[in-house]
């Protein structure tokens, strides 16, 4: 389970650490992708893995699967941590996230995601004030 938030400055090389708890959970690399909101998601290949098997049920995939597919696994990357616990950030992902030097790692259960600080200040607020929001709403289930 991936917890907290950590700062920390972008390298002249587009390196950022990953949080000495996480490292050892990520021996086996991460597999990086453009999230939805502005930041970049980082999974354990087996978390990747099992989510590229539920996208791969059926067949013959749909159009709405292919584009999905397309977005997700072209943009992907498979980097290994740096002796030092980095991984170089792929311009492509730092451009999409606006990532430029404050970068905060966020933990997020079974993922973590990246994020240019401000971007991650202002996505932190909006989610502490809508949180009881959803959870009353999940809690009516």
């Amino acid at each position: 389970m991936f917890l907290g938030e950590y700062n920390y400055k972008l390298d002249e090389k587009g390196r950022v650490p990953v949080p000495p708890k996480f490292r050892t959970e990520l021996g086996d690399g991460v597999i990086l992708v453009p999230g939805p909101e502005k930041c970049v998601f980082a999974y354990t290949p087996t978390e990747w893995k099992r989510i590229s098997e539920s996208l791969s049920i059926g067949a013959i995939a749909s159009s709405k699967m292919r584009k999905l597919n397309r977005a997700l696994f072209s943009t992907a990357f498979h980097l290994n941590l740096d002796g030092q616990g980095r991984i170089a950030l792929p311009a492509p992902l730092r451009q999409y996230a606006g990532i430029t030097e404050e970068v905060v790692v966020a933990g997020d259960n079974t993922y973590l995601e990246i994020w240019d600080k401000k971007l991650w200040e202002d996505e932190k607020t909006n989610s502490l004030a809508q949180a009881w929001q959803i959870i009353e709403t999940l809690e009516k289930r």
